[in-house]
Order: C-alpha cells, then sequence, then structure tokens
C-alpha cells in the first residue's frame, strides 16, 4: 500500500523553518538566560535567526518529510 504518510517531528516543526531556496533557518542558541556574563557584542550578533550548515540541514529535513 502507499497510502502510508510521514509524521513530522514535533519538535522540529517548532524550531524551524525553510527557505524558498530549501536551507533551514533557526533562532540562534544562547539568548535565553545568563546574558548579564555575555557582552554586548555576542548579544547583538546572535539577534534574530541564522542559516543552518549543510550537514546540519540534512538531518533537520530528514525530520521534516513533507517541508
Amino acid at each position: 500500500m502507499s497510502g502510508y504518510k510521514l509524521k513530522t517531528k514535533s519538535g522540529a516543526k517548532k524550531r524551524f523553518k525553510l527557505t524558498a531556496t530549501g536551507k533551514v533557518k533557526a533562532g540562534v542558541a544562547g539568548k535565553r538566560h545568563r546574558l548579564i556574563s555575555h557582552n554586548s557584542k555576542y548579544i547583538r550578533q546572535n539577534r534574530g535567526t541564522e542559516v543552518m550548515a549543510d550537514a546540519d540541514t540534512k538531518k533537520i529535513k530528514s525530520y521534516m518529510p513533507y517541508a
């Protein structure tokens, strides 16, 4: 039978978005707490989102089969 559906990993759909060209965007790590110990440059450069590396992209896309 070919009517089976694959499930998307719940954690992946909450954390990652795909761009139009197929790259994976994710929030930058290290911004939730303990920010007093980091300098302003660190906080400023980690603002927003970043595009994941190709090695990580392959793994993340396997978690989201229909994205």
